[in-house]
């Protein structure tokens, strides 16, 4: 059986609450990016390459196995790896503008390779040289890093999930949930927290690198959600799976220093729903100039001579540009806090993400909603599949509340108070 009929049998078998066999190996070494040129280019290319499928996958919840090993062998699953250790290193401005691409041609494939990105940042600040040399190898031949950090069940963000030492060795043991990626993925950083044998210490978190195909590991496509929904999300279990301490990457030291990890996953996010946003739009300028009508006060022939249409539009237009250009902006704030790690610099580069944050979310869910008031009522057809681009942006924009960006701005801006270093600013 070849490599693509798999995938295709797992894509069809894939329904919620079945539990799909773990990725096959890469079939042959990936491509080497080796420029920021090269990567736009490839983004460019895999986002033509997924576009005219996206309808399809989200109508039928056909999970995109075949495309995510196309994106594997492109090379863009390693574009962030240093160039000391063999990848192009490219900016986070590259990064975010080759995920807003490929969002706007399919916002449920734009969140896959997120938490790729964000554990490859985790392991870039807080993982020793062999740790680096190891997992940025697998990466640069092929293999995918998915996720399990949250937990659900519980009112709190406290992580249940234990690594347990004993006598036999090193375990995990719990439950995860939201965990996008995981299906697709070779490996599973999985968030863990653990008590320090050293007196005072108490509890720390790690990022546990776990093996898709580990004994233990029951990875169950139960993702329901009305949006994002063949992202390869889902629940992950961990019944004493056991882990080599080489794995294990501290988590809990990297925020007690400064350090980008936190606004660096928050850019990727922030560029997805400025991506999801530009894909409405994409898909609702043919749907007007074809199918939409002008009101009949409007005293025009034609919808695109419709004057409060094209208020409206240009309205959509101008705030996902705002949008777009103070993504680029905090890329640049990131980029100069990866350069030099200041409580100054990491601060600076957080609000400026909040910033863009804010603005993509609300520039996302306008161009989703604005899409159906000016095609019209045709535009709901189910056959039409737009909704995708509001479920999506809907969906993606929950992940973290958009009312806290705004609080650390005008905290920041008023009371000159640096937000606070975790994992969602």
């Amino acid at each position: 059986m070849t490599q693509t009929s798999t995938q295709e049998l797992q894509a069809l078998a894939s329904t919620p609450g079945s539990q799909p066999a773990p990725a096959a190996p890469p079939a042959r070494p990936a491509h080497i990016i080796g420029s920021e040129a090269e990567a736009l280019e490839a983004a460019r290319s895999f986002a033509a390459l997924i576009a005219p499928g996206a309808l399809a996958r989200d109508r039928d919840r056909l999970l995109p196995w075949q495309e995510v090993e196309q994106f594997s062998q492109s090379g863009l699953w390693g574009i962030t790896i240093p160039r000391e250790y063999g990848g192009a290193g490219v900016s986070t401005a590259t990064l975010t503008r080759a995920i807003a691409l490929i969002a706007a041609a399919d916002g449920n494939f734009g969140h896959i390779p997120q938490n790729h990105y964000y554990s490859l940042e985790v392991l870039r600040v807080g993982g020793s040289p062999a740790q680096k040399a190891f997992f940025y190898d697998r990466v640069l031949r092929g293999e995918r890093l998915g996720n399990a950090l949250a937990e659900i069940g519980h009112r709190d963000f406290q992580r249940r999930t234990r690594l347990l030492r004993d006598s036999g060795g090193w375990f995990v043991q719990g439950r995860k949930f939201y965990c996008t990626g995981a299906l697709f993925a070779h490996w599973i950083p999985t968030l863990v927290s653990a008590q320090e044998e050293a007196p005072g210490q108490g509890e720390r978190m790690y990022l546990v690198f776990i093996p898709r195909d580990a004994a233990g590991v029951t990875v169950t496509d139960d993702w329901d959600g009305f949006g994002q929904r063949v992202t390869g999300s889902g629940s992950v279990q961990f019944d004493r799976v056991r882990v080599e301490p080489e794995w294990v990457v501290p988590f809990t030291s990297s925020f007690e220093r400064p350090t980008t990890i936190g606004p660096f996953a928050q850019i990727i996010h922030a560029a997805l729903d400025a991506g999801i946003g530009h894909g409405a739009l994409q898909a609702a300028l043919p749907f007007i100039r074809e199918h939409a009508r002008p009101w009949v006060d409007a005293g025009v022939a034609s919808a695109t001579q419709d004057p409060l249409l094209l208020q409206q539009l240009g309205n959509v237009h101008v705030r996902l540009r705002a949008a777009d250009a103070l993504v680029a902006r905090a890329a640049l704030a990131v980029d100069a806090a990866q350069r030099t790690p200041t409580d100054d610099s990491v601060a600076a580069a957080s609000v400026a993400v909040a910033q863009a944050k804010a603005l993509s979310t609300s520039a996302s869910l306008l161009a989703g909603s604005k899409l159906f008031e000016l095609a019209g009522t045709a535009s709901t057809l189910a056959g039409q599949g737009l909704d995708r681009f509001w479920r999506n942006a809907r969906t993606h924009t929950l992940h973290d509340p958009v009312r806290w960006k705004y609080h650390a701005v005008g905290n920041y801006v008023l009371n000159g108070i640096r937000p606070p270093r975790h994992g969602a600013l």
